[in-house]
């Protein structure tokens, strides 16, 4: 264990995030400024599904070299570490370890590169920080809403280089179209509408069982309290479990989120009310995550935030991975055309670029590394918290859910048209498309949180039961620090 890591070890206490958004002194950064021909030393972490493109990307950068490759799964790590030597061409020849603390004193690393588990981003990035070093971290940054602050008051603390994987954030166009829609190109926005409309299967279910010998399962299971392993969590399907996942919502759909969230006025970060209804039809599986949903968010200037998942497959399915925008005066922007009120004939939308630092994810990740300045990050840490806690707060509200009758009565959304609109086209379907059946199915339906933006807790009705879910509980050794200790 790296000496960064155990001090923090040891001042760091367990419990419950108070919420309270206390900000710690600035700091210089403890990276350098590399020269153009100077490598970029870089440590991977998590090496199964997205920690391959990881790999890949890194390969394409002008001197950077790929110093570790770090999982715990001897497998995995014995196939990534072949896979680099052999696209590297002989060129990078990375250590291979399980544990990340074993990289965070070496001081020739620049940077680590995180596609762990939901459950793992948020400690990792911390402790990177703590070590000087510059962090990618995969999408969402945060597992819940508390450690995502802690984070972004580590990257503030230390200086360092934080950028989130929501690869958006590096398209210049749809930086452009936000900043178009700021200007009041298109009138007033009133509602920026995600989708994660992405065709899943069932999972099954998978026994209570012995860790394979080739996996530390101690140390994949980390932060996460889970009390048992079978098979449906290592390697993807931790995804559809709360205590290592986050559900579609904010697993592919935190690209889809982030870009609803940015397209608001920029002085907007959380909501001020969410609610959820949804549910998990037709698999009867071992996962407990929505595999249908339709979620809201108000924010303080009235300005909303709709999202949608729909992951059964059916006849005719249509996959929307997207973003839709609506405006005051009726007009809406839908797949790249903006139709004025009460028009069917759209016209492509025209807007300049944006201001994004080029280079893609990863390129401009080592840009910023490179110049040793975060404000270059193309997803800062304070945005990713931002997109991901509006994801949280979402689930949180489907989490607290009450079961109700499949049917269009169901959507609770008062005076709100425009979301029972939506709903009801959800719905339908839902009903029809892939043939829930009234009798007997039953909804999820989340009550309407409110949140102090502020403070980052919930009030009013529910608040006791929904700050609950603001911080999960930690395993012994693997605690997100405390703001006064991180």
């Amino acid at each position: 264990m790296s000496q960064v890591t155990r001090r923090r070890f040891l001042l760091s206490t367990p419990g419950v995030f108070a919420g309270s958004a206390v900000l710690l002194s600035g700091a210089t950064s403890l990276g350098r400024v590399l020269g153009a021909s100077e490598k970029v030393r870089i440590a991977i972490v998590g090496l199964n599904g997205r920690g391959a493109a990881h790999i890949q990307g890194y390969l394409e950068q002008k001197n950077v070299e790929i110093a570790y490759l770090v999982d715990p799964d001897q497998t995995v790590l014995a196939k990534r570490l072949k896979d680099v030597e052999t696209k590297g061409k002989g060129l990078h020849k990375p250590q291979a370890v399980a544990d990340l603390r074993r990289v965070l004193d070496d001081k020739t690393v620049d940077a680590i590169s995180i596609a762990s588990p939901n459950h793992w981003h948020a400690l990792m990035t911390i402790w990177g920080a703590q070590a000087g070093k510059h962090v990618y971290v995969e999408k969402p940054m945060s597992h819940d809403v508390a450690e995502g602050r802690i984070v972004v008051e580590a990257q503030k603390k230390y200086g360092v280089v934080v950028q989130h994987g929501t690869q958006n954030r590096s398209n210049a166009r749809i930086a452009g179209l936000h900043a178009a829609i700021k200007a009041g190109k298109f009138g007033r926005l009133k509602i920026a509408y995600g989708y994660c409309c992405k065709a899943r299967s069932g999972i099954g279910f998978k026994p209570e069982e012995s860790p394979p010998q080739h996996l530390d399962w101690s140390l994949w299971k980390g932060p996460a309290d889970i009390p048992a392993f079978h098979r449906n969590l290592v390697h993807y399907n931790w995804h559809w479990f709360w205590e290592t996942g986050n559900g579609d919502l904010n697993n592919q759909g935190t690209h889809q989120l982030d870009v609803a969230r940015w397209a608001l006025d920029d002085d907007q970060t959380h909501p001020v009310k969410t609610m959820a209804i949804g549910g998990r039809f037709q698999w009867k599986d071992q996962g407990v995550t929505p595999n249908t949903l339709f979620a809201t968010a108000e924010y303080p200037n009235g300005q909303q935030v709709f999202f949608n998942v729909r992951n059964v497959k059916y006849e005719g399915y249509e996959t929307q991975v997207e973003n839709e925008y609506y405006f005051e005066d009726g007009g809406r922007i839908i797949r790249d055309k903006y139709y004025p009120r009460g028009s069917r004939a759209g016209e492509p939308v025209k807007v300049d670029a944006g201001n994004v630092t080029p280079g893609g994810n990863f390129g401009s990740f080592i840009a910023a590394v490179r110049a040793n300045d975060p404000k270059l990050a193309n997803g800062n840490a304070a945005d990713a918290h931002n997109a991901c806690v509006l994801g949280h707060l979402m689930n949180n509200s489907y989490r607290l859910g009450e079961k109700l009758p499949f049917n269009a009565k169901a959507g609770k959304f008062g005076d709100n048209a425009d979301a029972s609109e939506h709903f009801m086209k959800l719905h339908e379907i839902m009903r029809t498309g892939a043939g829930i059946p009234e009798e007997g199915s039953l909804y999820t339906v989340g009550p309407v949180l409110t949140f102090d933006p502020q403070k980052e807790q919930h009030v009013g009705d529910r608040a006791e039961a929904a700050n609950a879910l603001l911080k999960d509980a930690n395993r012994k050794e693997f605690e997100i620090p405390k703001i006064a200790t991180v």
